[in-house]
């Protein structure tokens, strides 16, 4: 059987950025997806397309193919007191390096990484982490079946049960 749509694949990978494992997916606790559902990167699912068991790979995707190029206008300053809560700022969450989950103009959620804090103001990043990073994975293929249609139906752990509106608008991972 080969990696195709609509089959759930295992894998175990190592993710390298800048010479540094940032993820890891090992055979104890491998990477299960529907290949062809928009769960992981497009050119990721490429480099694995027509794969079988047993079957290693390894290739680098640019910051285009990955997470996108960094962005200066997603450094944002954002006033101070939008951080309140019943009237206090909650000073606590205002640290450098902090993630803090924000909502966006579309009521969606989307972490922004604290970059300073000023008296009035705090600048926050909202690339994500990965943004202008080369990512390098290597890995086995180790599990490929047919998802059943429940699984198609519903995600392979319940994700698109829980969606609430249609997916081809999101890529059907439901993170909308």
């Amino acid at each position: 059987m080969t990696i195709q749509d609509e089959k759930v694949v295992s894998l175990t990978y190592t993710l390298l950025v800048d010479g540094e494992v940032k993820d890891q997916a090992t055979e104890e606790q491998p990477l299960e997806f529907i290949y062809g559902l928009g769960y992981l990167l497009p050119k990721f699912e490429e480099y694995l397309l027509d794969k079988t068991v047993g079957d290693t790979f390894e290739f680098v995707l640019s910051p285009e193919e990955g997470y996108g190029v960094y962005d200066e206008k997603a450094v944002i300053e954002l006033p101070k007191h939008i951080f309140e809560i019943d009237g206090k700022i909650q000073e606590h969450l205002l640290v450098v390096g902090q993630v803090i989950p924000m909502m966006n103009q579309a009521g969606g959620v989307i972490p922004g990484k604290v970059v300073e804090v000023k008296p009035e103001s705090v600048k926050m990043d909202f690339n994500p982490e990965l943004a202008g990073k080369e990512l390098h994975f290597s890995g086995k293929v180790i599990g490929i079946r047919d998802a059943t249609e429940k699984e198609l139906t519903d995600g392979l752990h319940g994700e698109r049960a829980a969606c609430t509106h249609d997916c081809s608008s999101c890529g059907g991972g439901c993170g909308n």
